[in-house]
């Protein structure tokens, strides 16, 4: 699902993009639960949700073992579902969802308190993903008509294994396109001579795998020669195949840009055109939360930030890289300073915490 979102949004996006693929596999996920008939069938597709038995308890460890407590990062994510007072929504589905997807359920009245309501929404997200994400939904968003709202918050802040030395740091080129540069602030490392990096080098692109410290978490950046056709091309099976051809290798110098993103993504046009069409209409049919067919979607908001500098990554996500040690072989250069692609991931699980594209670190 991470890849099928991120073609989707690079049709549209010409500029920088960064998304959570748990975050919003998460949300949707709870919808999933109650969504039935074509709905749940449209819904199995894009999103790839194998049957219950599995599902469930497949999120539930996956969702512990982020939450787990960790000394050397901070990841947490937390499940919420705000319903309608007085709604029935029966009560199997609540039950469901809170069991297998830790999203408890609060009562709040949109019929009459909708920007109230609103706020309290906004104010539990931010301080979920501490302070970063703020107004996740916007004004008139919410109205009498609003029954449930599920929100998923993720939050990432991790120092790198091997920081980049602050004095190194210097204004250079990013090449934005092959004749066309902005001056932004470039990181530099030049680790010792023992330490290692996984990394890989195809001849139209290289993967380096940033660990951020305890190796649970680290950050994969792809750095294609033709970001276009990296894109187009990239998919789950050619990741796991650059990954299987990563080894640990000597890295001279590592040049990185400084760089913050922050995206707000409304998901109704993006999801339908996966193929998750019916779940947007009066033809959806979520009986499974309420026993009628008297709900439907009517926007999947998605917000996201993060923030990479000489310390570490903060971003609403996460990922990690192992280092032992070999000969000294000859010393590689990964210089990103043109435009690449980079995943958070949690390395036991490989699940996607982050992905994005950087195009310009400086917009």
């Amino acid at each position: 699902f991470a890849f099928k979102l991120y073609s989707e949004l690079v049709k549209t996006e010409t500029g920088n993009v960064f998304y959570s693929p748990y975050s919003i596999f998460s949300a949707l996920a709870m919808t999933y639960e109650g969504a039935r008939g074509k709905t749940a069938e449209e819904m199995k597709n894009v999103f790839n949700f194998p049957e219950s038995s599995v599902l469930r308890p497949n999120f539930a460890a996956i969702y512990n073992r982020i939450n787990r407590a960790a000394e050397e990062y901070e990841l947490r994510t937390g499940n919420a579902l705000w319903t309608q007072k007085d709604y029935p929504f029966l009560e199997e589905y609540l039950k469901t969802v809170e069991k297998h997807y830790g999203g408890k359920a609060a009562a709040l009245d949109f019929i009459h308190e909708a920007e109230k309501s609103r706020e309290t929404i906004n104010a539990f997200i931010e301080e979920q993903t501490n302070h970063k994400i703020k107004d996740l939904i916007p004004p008139g968003v919410l109205d009498e008509l609003t029954r449930l709202v599920l929100t998923n918050a993720i939050y990432f802040k991790g120092d790198w294994k091997i920081a980049f030395n602050e004095s190194l740091t210097v204004e250079e080129d990013f090449w934005v396109a092959p004749d066309v540069s902005v001056k932004v602030q470039m990181m530099h490392m030049c680790p010792n001579e023992t330490v290692r990096f996984n990394h890989v080098d195809t001849g139209d692109l290289q993967i380096l795998e940033l660990p951020y410290k305890s190796g649970n978490v680290s950050m994969l950046i792809i750095l294609p020669e033709n970001i276009e056709s990296a894109e187009a091309s990239l998919t789950p099976e050619k990741l796991e195949e650059y990954k299987a051809q990563m080894r640990e290798e000597r890295m001279g110098e590592i040049c990185l840009p400084k760089f913050d993103v922050e995206t707000k993504y409304f998901m109704r046009e993006t999801l339908s055109n996966l193929g998750m069409l019916t779940a947007f209409t009066g033809e959806a049919d979520f009986s499974g939360m309420t026993g009628g067919r008297d709900l439907f979607i009517s926007q999947v908001i998605h917000q996201a930030y993060v923030k990479v500098d000489e310390k570490g990554a903060e971003a609403a996500a996460a990922t990690a890289v192992v280092m032992k040690l070999t000969s000294v072989p000859e010393a590689k250069v990964f210089r990103a300073d043109r435009p690449f692609i980079f995943i958070i991931q949690e390395k036991q699980t490989g699940i996607i915490l982050f992905m994005g594209r950087v195009s310009n670190p400086t917009v």
